[in-house]
């Protein structure tokens, strides 16, 4: 907005060529839904990825467990 103003003052108008569009109640209902979506998948995958994180973990405890025992009889 400043540079708008600024330009308005050197006598220089400004045209956006790109601009959004207004969005219709629709069209930001489905934007929306889609950021809800997406949120709810990324915690599911999230969830997912911790869980096979701890089982990777607690796989190479035991592992190591193992192979203390084969070391120590």
């Amino acid at each position: 907005m400043l540079f708008k103003s600024l330009s308005f003052l050197g006598g220089v108008s400004v045209e956006i060529a790109f601009g959004e569009e207004p969005k219709d109640s629709y069209q930001e209902l489905v934007e929306d839904l889609i950021e809800i979506v997406t949120s709810f998948a990324g915690k599911l995958y999230g969830m997912r990825s911790h869980r096979k994180k701890k089982l990777v973990d607690e796989f190479k405890k035991l592992l190591e467990e193992v192979e203390e025992s084969e070391r120590g009889s």
